[in-house]
């Protein structure tokens, strides 16, 4: 159980997602704050957010941080259904849970979610959304390098060493770790010896998506916003460009916009006091006031 005085560590918590899976959470912070629900990329965990979370727990909100179906400690779906509706109503039904207004943040696979949770019939429990690196229209080709590197060594890695290499060829703008053993965050050792990412297989089992259909269907989305929006972009990503950029905010001209000079697709954890910085000013900002 966290410390409730000082929220240094969080709480861990648990959530029915969408068919009945459990989805695992850690929730920072005073439970009386304004609530903000952060959703991570895909690949990712809860533990990416964690920065985030203690700093949004000082400021006097409530930081609630989920492990996505098939992702981390929360359950594999058993049927292999990783669809966007999915993810949806896993959502909607976490914030039915909380049972009050949340602000959504949300990364990547994460930022779709939280947009397309904006169409869904029970959208007012949404009260503001942040958009990670992000946009209905992104670049296929650092889309495709994504995929790539959620696809690979699909027979894991002898060491933590071979995983760090990984990440380190994956994201060559920071610096690799010394230390590989933050990586057990996201690896698991199985019974053969090797480390394998903690996330279902079965997620890059769904064939290729139209992008166009799937760009269509967000932008849809983003064109009925009329709630409080945050894009943030790193301006070293090869995801989000900046004609996305232009092409977003021409279909939400209300949304607010920042871009994180020293930041790529994983803007969060590249410079996070700064992404943190811009998310606590965004939700003291649009905190209703009745």
């Amino acid at each position: 159980m966290s410390n409730e005085a000082d929220f240094t560590e969080p709480a861990r918590v648990s959530f029915r997602g969408s068919g009945g899976i459990t989805l695992a959470g850690d929730s920072w912070g005073p439970q009386d704050g304004p609530l903000v629900v952060f959703l991570h990329g895909g690949g990712q965990t809860r533990h990416s957010w964690k920065d985030s979370g203690l700093a949004l727990a000082k400021a006097g909100m409530r930081a609630v941080l989920l492990d996505a179906r098939g992702h981390g400690d929360s359950d594999w779906a058993p049927e292999g259904d990783y669809r966007r509706d999915a993810m949806v109503a896993d959502l909607m039904n976490v914030l039915a849970e909380l049972d009050r207004p949340a602000f959504v943040v949300g990364a990547s696979m994460g930022g779709l979610t939280g947009l397309l949770a904006t169409a869904h019939p029970e959208r007012e429990r949404i009260t503001g959304l942040v958009l990670v690196d992000v946009v209905p229209r992104p670049e296929r080709a650092g889309v495709e390098r994504v995929l790539n590197f959620l696809s690979g060594n699909p027979e894991g890695f002898a060491t933590l060493e071979e995983a760090a290499d990984a990440v380190a060829a994956y994201l060559p703008h920071r610096r690799r770790p010394r230390n590989p053993e933050g990586l057990q965050r996201n690896l698991r050792q199985r019974a053969d010896g090797r480390w394998y990412w903690h996330w279902d297989p079965a997620m890059m089992s769904g064939g290729p998506e139209d992008i166009d259909l799937h760009s269509r269907v967000l932008e849809a989305a983003a064109r009925e916003l009329t709630i409080p929006v945050l894009l943030v972009r790193g301006q070293l990503s090869d995801v989000v460009s900046e004609e996305g950029v232009a092409a977003f905010r021409a279909l939400v001209p209300h949304a607010d916009y920042t871009e994180i000079s020293s930041a790529a697709h994983t803007a969060a954890s590249d410079a996070n006091d700064e992404f943190t910085d811009a998310v606590v000013d965004f939700v003291r900002a649009h905190v209703p006031t009745n």
